[in-house]
């Protein structure tokens, strides 16, 4: 079942790279993009909790998709090009196994212990 997840991810993943496309940027803009959301995890200097919670707000996909449809309503490529990034990375951690956040350690995911380390 596993692989089922990860390859559903990887698809969406691939979505996101498709619609990326849509935006006519310079194609480098969307790896130099992608790992920018990894600075959420800048929380996690005052103590797991707080990391947690930032960590989780970025790589929650519904964050994703609401900044990307307001951007849509107004008309605001930024907005959607941020919400693009956001849901392409949420999809490209889901797919090697990183999961949101437990308060109790950076380890501890909703996927279980993160396996890829």
């Amino acid at each position: 079942m596993e692989i089922l997840i990860q390859i559903e991810e990887l698809i969406m993943f691939l979505g996101c790279i498709y619609l990326f496309s849509r935006l006519n940027l310079k194609w480098w803009w969307f790896p130099l993009l992608l790992l920018v959301p990894d600075l959420s995890m800048v929380g996690y200097l005052l103590n797991p909790a707080v990391g947690a919670v930032s960590y989780n707000v970025i790589h929650f996909k519904g964050t994703a998709v609401v900044l990307g449809l307001y951007g849509l309503y107004k008309e605001n490529r930024n907005l959607i090009l941020i919400g693009i990034i956001l849901l392409a990375h949420a999809c490209m951690d889901r797919a090697i196994g990183a999961g949101l956040k437990y308060f109790d350690g950076f380890w501890h995911t909703s996927l279980g212990a993160e396996k890829f380390w």
